[in-house]
């Protein structure tokens, strides 16, 4: 699933390109496509795209006064469309302007989960957006220990949750838990102050590291090719200590974790029992 930074770059691009765009049509494309019944997306047409931006990993399309939020979920992506074909390949739905290529909404796959919502005034605190928690790279690192302290849950459950930071995936939560150099099993409320100051950097490097490889691509690119020192390389020599790369697979995704830089040297059972580590 694209994470913050992949999210946050791909808006710049497209608002490089199509702010100032006027609306012409919004097209929903598939059944599954409209995400919310009670607002006309024919009000925005005739107005100028005057933001594109986003929040946490959702986009806000803002159109004069009606804002399209978009969550590509695990397939989803929002490109620029010329072709206009009538049955566009996964297409989900179209925004069609004037003098500027349309945009897509695609997703890959067969979940049909990506999907637009349609939000008459301020978008922060209606759904899909209400209850996320801080932007990941915004909180700050008293802030960060407030939120670990109040839970009790597994450091790399912290960071998926996005009632808790907002933008940080599987990839991401991977990265950070090996950079900060801590078990993703770890308790949040038993951290200490100087493990907190490692996943608060860490958070803020990794996020960092991966907007700057975005900004080199002209699009947004799958999960394999974008940077990672343990994420998806089960097996690989760990670039810090050279130990072998180890995974905690479950049903729907899979932990990487360096043993030597993360947990001691123990190695984790592949398996939703395992003990906690600290």
């Amino acid at each position: 699933m694209p994470e913050l930074p992949e999210v946050r770059v791909h808006a710049e691009r497209l608002a490089a390109s199509h702010v100032g765009a006027v609306l012409e049509r919004f097209e929903p494309i598939t059944f599954t496509a409209m995400k919310t019944a009670g607002v006309d997306p024919g009000r925005a047409v005739g107005s100028a795209v005057d933001t594109i931006r986003t929040r946490g990993k959702l986009f806000i399309i803002g159109v004069g006064p009606t804002s399209f939020v978009v969550h590509l979920m695990q397939g989803g992506r929002l490109v620029p469309d010329a072709k206009l074909s009538a049955k566009p390949r996964n297409g989900i739905a179209r925004w069609r302007f004037a003098d500027h290529d349309a945009l897509l909404l695609t997703e890959a796959g067969k979940e049909r989960k990506a999907g637009v919502w349609v939000i008459d005034g301020d978008p922060i605190g209606q759904d899909p957006l209400a209850g996320l928690g801080p932007d990941a790279d915004t909180a700050d690192r008293d802030q960060l220990a407030a939120l670990l302290t109040a839970t009790r849950v597994r450091v790399h459950g912290f960071l998926r949750d996005q009632h808790q930071l907002a933008g940080i995936g599987r990839r991401l939560a991977n990265e950070i838990c090996h950079t900060a150099r801590l078990s993703p099993f770890a308790i949040t409320a038993k951290l200490g102050p100087d493990e907190v100051d490692r996943l608060h950097a860490a958070i803020g490097g990794c996020i960092d590291r991966s907007i700057a490889f975005e900004r080199t691509q002209t699009e947004m690119v799958g999960s394999a090719n974008r940077p990672a020192d343990v994420h998806h390389r089960t097996g690989e020599p760990c670039p810090v200590c050279g130990d072998t790369v180890r995974e905690i697979e479950y049903t729907s995704y899979t932990v990487n974790y360096c043993a030597t830089c993360q947990t001691n040297g123990k190695v984790l059972a592949d398996n939703t029992t395992s003990k906690f580590l600290k």
